[in-house]
């Protein structure tokens, strides 16, 4: 039942960037190359703790100070 409950607050986006990671991992395993199976882990780890732009707030949009 948590699973379920965790599932529901991904977006595609969430899902596509896990897909891409495990893509990147099996490539790795694919062709024997460290490198390529230690950025699809990483890649894996950022939709999994939902971690995007980082703490400094480098994706946030400005807030708009006009009222209408």
């Amino acid at each position: 039942m948590k699973l379920i409950k965790w599932l529901k607050t991904w977006n595609i986006m969430r899902f596509l960037r896990l897909l891409l990671a495990i893509f990147v991992i099996f490539q790795g395993i694919e062709i024997n190359h460290v490198g390529f199976i230690f950025a699809g882990g990483i890649f894996a780890l950022l939709p999994l703790f939902n971690i995007g732009c980082g703490s400094s707030s480098a994706c946030s949009l400005p807030v708009s100070s006009h009222k209408k």
